[in-house]
Formats: structure tokens, sequence, C-alpha cells
């Protein structure tokens, strides 16, 4: 049996890794691909998206455009100093032939969710709108729903795009406030444990050099961003914050995890912190009262994923 996963997505040259990865598993069927703004603007993602599909030879999977902005604050703007000015690296990957269906990504994920109930994964690794607003249209989202496993926030560390926030949460935490406090199981996979996940030189030069079409994209790609990493990090190698949300479904027991109901800044400067109530809940101050909890994770076995993330790309 496959494991039925939309992921929603802006691609990004980390999300490009954690796509690959989720075509070539054999226990995963991705039922389509939506897209959001984030790493780039939506044009951009959605056309990157479509993209990456043809050059997976999968161009049969559907993807559906999504929001263009966060759902109460303007667009912080692309992130072209770590993915480039097209998404993927600064080189532009070939106009895709294909096109984006009617539906928005909101409704995909209702009307994939309400055929197959119960059974379905969510897979975000960009900014939560498209979640967000699924929910806001379709209440009973949440009871159709298997799991969400995101790609966002941080518990116990700094963030990436502020002192206190991570990227993804940080381009629209009302979003993920609204996300984290739904009726649903989800599971954080964080910068708690994406940081300690490095793709180091060598595995790049194995994803590389396999010659196929998706190793020549990857290898601009993961070039550009080893210079953003490299620079602002001080490691030798790119950190894997998307792909850790494939092997997370894949086998959850490379990480251990906490449960914690968790709330996200959205007035202060530390607007886009993920907030986990790290007290006894019937300590839990009003704005935790009631909360679901969330999975969060926490540690990782670095090592393991890694080879799973080679393992799928190389094979």
């Amino acid at each position: 049996m496959t494991r039925p996963i939309i992921i929603d997505t802006d691609p990004g040259i980390d999300d490009a890794v954690a796509i690959f990865m989720a075509l070539a598993s054999p226990d995963l069927e991705v039922l389509g691909l939506t897209t959001v703004y984030g790493n780039a603007k939506i044009e951009v993602t959605t056309s990157n998206a479509l993209a990456l599909l043809e050059i997976a030879g999968r161009s049969d999977i559907p993807v559906a455009r999504g929001a263009s902005r966060p759902i109460a604050s303007d667009y912080l703007g692309p992130a072209d100093f770590v993915h480039g000015e097209h998404g993927l690296g600064q080189r532009k990957v070939a106009d895709p032939k294909t096109s984006p269906i009617k539906d928005d990504a909101a409704e995909f994920i209702y009307t994939s969710a309400l055929a197959s109930p119960g059974k379905v994964t969510l897979v975000p690794i960009g900014p939560l709108t498209n979640l967000a607003t699924a929910l806001q249209r379709h209440p009973d989202l949440p009871e159709l729903i298997d799991e969400v496993v995101i790609m966002g926030g941080n518990a116990l560390v700094p963030g990436n795009a502020t002192p206190t926030a991570e990227a993804n949460i940080n381009n629209d935490p009302e979003a993920a406030d609204l996300v984290f406090g739904a009726d649903w199981a989800v599971t954080m996979v964080g910068l708690d444990v994406t940081h300690d996940i490095i793709m180091d030189h060598a595995c790049m030069g194995r994803v590389t050099g396999t010659g196929t079409a998706q190793a020549q994209l990857l290898d601009g790609a993961l070039s550009f961003y080893r210079e953003f990493v490299e620079q602002v990090a001080g490691i030798e190698g790119i950190f894997m914050h998307d792909p850790a949300t494939i092997a997370y479904v894949l086998n959850p027991e490379l990480f251990t995890t906490v449960a914690s109901p968790v709330r996200v800044e959205t007035e202060s400067f530390s607007r886009g912190k993920t907030w986990p109530l790290l007290r006894p809940t019937d300590m839990a101050p009003e704005a935790w009262q009631g909360r679901p909890n969330i999975n969060i994770c926490t540690e990782v076995n670095a090592v393991e994923v890694m080879n799973l993330i080679e393992e799928l790309l190389v094979g």
C-alpha cells in the first residue's frame, strides 16, 4: 500500500529535492502539487512545480495554483538571495508545456481529501496560506485528513528569517496559527532538526552526477544554494529543510518528538515565532488553552535521513 500525499510547495531549491524524493519513493503516491508564494512569487513557483514534474517524467500529476499573498498581511517578497531569481538557482528552467488545473490549491486539497477520507497526508513545505484558506472554506477538512507534516517553525532554537522566526512561518504567521490550532494530527519538522541534516559536498556530487535531467537541474540549483548557506552559516554543505518532511513521512522513527500545543506569535517583534507550551497543561496560559497537541520534532538521526535522501535521489 502506498501512502497518498499532497505536497504544498513554493519551489525553491530544497523543495525540488523533496519533490524528487517523493516521486522516487515506491511507498508514496503524490496526488498533486499545490503551489504557494514564498521562495518566489506564485507565478514562478507554479511554473517551477510544473517544470519539475516534466523533468521527472510525471506530468500526469496535477498542479493546483494557490495563494499569491498571506491571509492578513503583505507578501514579504522572494528569497532571491537564497534560491536565485528564478527560484531554482540563477538559471531559469525551460517553460513547462503543461498548465495548472482549474481548481485552486485550497479546493484541490479539499476535494482530494473528500475523495479519500482519512487517507491523505498533507506535506506543506512553504507558507501555510493554502492550508489556512482550505480550513476557512471547509471547516470539516481536519476530519478528512490523515496527517499534516509541516516543514516550518522553531520550538527550542533561533529562527532563520529573523532572530525568532523560521522563514515559512514568518511569511504568514496568521495562517500558521490557524493550522496549528485545527483539530487534526500535525507534525512540525522545524529548524530544531533540519539544521542538523546537512548534505555534504561528496553527497552533492553523487546526487548531481548521475547524468539525468533531474541531476542536471540539481547541479546548478544546489551549487547556488551551497554558496549562500556556506557563507551565512559557515558550514560545508547545505541544509535539507524540506526533504526532512519526506524523510519523516517515510520513516518517523528517525525522529524524536515531543507533544505540545503551539501558538504562533502574530503581533510583536517575535512575529512568526512558534511557541510550544513547555509546562504542564494544567498551568497553561489562556492563549494555549484548548489547543491540540502538536507533534514537534526535537532530535533526528541525521545520518540515516541523509542515507534515505541519497538512496531516493541516486538509487
